[in-house]
């Protein structure tokens, strides 16, 4: 464990013991608001501090039976070993759960979210990549128990797709998938080209927290609503109703177009849902951008300039730049299998927080 966290640690146990103490003096005891104070702070700690001492306790264990491994017992040492084996484990678990309970806690993490996904550089190869990208995602949730819906789709020639917006819902949906917001980039021999050569094209992803009426307010006089016949197929309904609904919210600048359904009311409640989670991010971003440039650089990974991974179809290889490290058996990651390199970017994201919080205590 590293000696800044530990550091903290002892920090936290100092104050905790600190507490107990305080509530044996009559000062204390006689001021319930004190009391109050003081019980909110112990609890807050009491399970961090319990793992702590835990794992202290564990790795006296540890040492004390190392010590036996030079037993000239067979038997022993075997007996030993078996210990030991144990006991790392339960250090490892230990270590992962001051490591949960120490990270601060996110609270856009139980949030549903929506899913844009554009094509960019690369014309019909870039929409076929961003269409896997989509279809990587819908995989990925469905194995979750995830519910995914469409809310737009502007579809491309051959099967590709210019751009997409699904709403993602579930258990911990925005924890597992904000870290995906970026540039990603493909690498492979389209199957336009004749010759064999390689080319590179991008899509680009954003992962938006997904914003309730009481996250976001946003009042009429604002709005400016535009309603038009639907285009493109879908059958003759779609193209004889003013269903198309697109929606300028003036203040900000965002505009937002829905033409999905065949209901304009429909079509303009999924508009504002989008909307409100644009301006929730907005403002999530303008945050940000206020807080610590330590704070910013732990938050770069979200950053959507950023090319943040390589698909590499000839050397089968998913290159995660923020990790530095490589991903195997491209098929299966194209269809969901991305768990890994999902838990490896919140591992990465709690390890940021976890030594930020250490350099404070």
């Amino acid at each position: 464990m590293d000696d800044k966290v530990r550091a903290r640690l002892e920090g936290l146990e100092r104050r905790f013991e600190e507490i107990e103490r305080q509530f044996c003096e009559e000062r204390v005891l006689t001021d319930p608001r004190r009391m109050q104070e003081l019980n909110k702070e112990r609890s807050d700690s009491t399970d961090v501090v319990e793992a702590y001492r835990r794992l202290r306790k564990t790795e006296r264990e540890l040492a004390e039976n190392r010590a036996l491994l030079e037993d000239p017992d067979g038997e022993m040492r075997k007996m030993v070993r078996e210990e030991m084996s144990r006991l790392e484990a339960d250090r490892a678990a230990l270590e992962e759960r001051i490591r949960v309970l120490l990270t601060p806690k996110d609270p856009l993490e139980g949030k549903n979210i929506l899913l844009e996904i554009r094509s960019g550089t690369g014309g019909e190869e870039a929409a076929l990549f961003a269409a896997e990208l989509l279809r990587m995602y819908s995989r990925y949730a469905e194995v979750k128990g995830w519910k995914v819906e469409s809310m737009s789709l502007s579809s491309a020639s051959a099967g590709g797709i210019k751009e997409a917006i699904v709403s993602i819902s579930g258990k911990d949906v925005y924890a597992h998938l904000r870290f995906e917001s970026g540039v990603h980039r493909v690498q492979r021999v389209p199957v336009t080209e004749s010759q064999g050569r390689i080319h590179t094209s991008a899509a680009t992803v954003a992962v938006l927290p997904e914003a309730d009426e009481v996250d976001v307010k946003i009042e009429e006089k604002d709005l400016e609503v535009h309603v038009a016949a639907a285009g493109g197929p879908g059958g003759q309904g779609v193209n004889t109703t003013n269903s198309a609904v697109r929606l300028l919210h003036r203040p900000s600048g965002i505009m937002v177009h829905c033409m999905d359904e065949r209901s304009q009311h429909k079509n303009k409640a999924k508009a504002m849902k989008i909307l409100r989670s644009r301006l929730m991010d907005a403002e999530i971003e303008r945050q940000q951008a206020e807080r610590t440039a330590e704070r910013r650089a732990m938050v770069r990974s979200g950053d959507r300039s950023e090319k943040i991974r390589t698909y590499n179809f000839p050397q089968d290889r998913v290159t995660d730049h923020r990790l530095e490290r490589n991903f195997h058996n491209l098929p299966a990651l194209m269809n969901g299998e991305i768990d890994d390199m999902v838990q490896a970017l919140r591992m990465r994201h709690q390890t940021e927080l976890l030594e930020g919080g250490a350099t404070k205590s």
